[in-house]
């Protein structure tokens, strides 16, 4: 996970993590565990029909908070903001510090309106 990598050479551990159901496979919130980070990423249909199939041997459910998750929100926002910046939505540039600085370019011009 190399977000959550660079997040800790920094010391700085998140205090929570929300994300979609890409990111709903066990390894996943195996690893968040492991790095004492709570976590709200919905189950993927096919993962609960698994659980389910195995009955008491499938285990209970993740805990799930439907209503921090609805402030995933705001960052979709976010990213659709960015993709009205051309460069930014299809990578245009070669390099990450290059990438890096027309995303911080685009940030402040967003910010700046």
């Amino acid at each position: 996970m190399p977000l959550l990598d660079s997040l800790t050479d920094t010391s700085h551990r998140p205090e929570h993590l929300l994300a979609d159901k890409a990111y709903s496979h066990p390894s996943t919130r195996r690893e968040l565990r492991r790095r004492r980070i709570r976590h709200t990423i919905p189950e993927r249909s096919d993962q609960i029909k698994r659980r389910k199939d195995k009955r008491s041997a499938g285990g209970r459910p993740p805990a799930f908070d439907p209503e921090r998750y609805k402030l995933r929100n705001t960052v979709e926002r976010g990213f659709g903001r960015f993709k009205q910046w051309r460069g930014i939505a299809t990578r245009y540039d070669k390099y990450a510090r290059t990438y890096l600085g027309g995303v911080l370019l685009a940030a402040t011009v967003i910010l700046a309106r």
